[in-house]
C-alpha cells in the first residue's frame, strides 16, 4: 500500500517504514504528525484530495542540510559576492496509512 501527500507544497510517494526528508515542520522528536492532504492512496485518487485519508509520521530528526555556497561574480567590474545556505528539514518515518471510505 502507498500513498501520495502533500506538505511543504512539495509531494511525497510513501509506503509504512518509509523514511523522508521533507521542508521543516514544527515538532519536537518523537512526535506523531498527521497529514491530510493525501492525493492518492493505491488506486484510489482524490478530487484534489482524498477524504478521510490520513498519513501518520513520526519525526525523527530536525537537522540542517550541508552549506551550499553561491558566488555571483561579475568579470571585468572587480565584484565578487560569496553566501551561504543551509536549508533546514525535518526527517520523518511513516508509521501507517489510514484510509475509511
Amino acid at each position: 500500500m502507498f500513498a501520495i501527500f502533500e506538505t511543504g507544497s512539495k509531494q511525497y510517494k510513501v509506503s509504512v517504514n518509509d523514511i523522508i526528508y521533507a521542508e521543516k515542520i514544527d515538532g519536537k522528536v518523537n512526535d506523531k504528525i498527521e497529514f491530510d492532504k493525501v492525493l492518492m492512496i493505491d488506486q484510489e485518487i482524490g478530487m484534489p484530495y482524498l477524504t478521510n485519508a490520513k498519513v501518520v509520521c513520526e519525526i525523527q530528526k530536525q537537522g540542517k542540510q550541508p552549506k551550499l555556497l553561491i558566488i555571483k561574480h561579475i568579470s571585468q567590474k572587480h565584484h565578487t559576492k560569496r553566501q551561504g545556505h543551509r536549508q533546514p528539514y525535518t526527517k520523518l518515518l511513516v508509521k501507517e496509512i489510514k484510509y475509511g471510505k
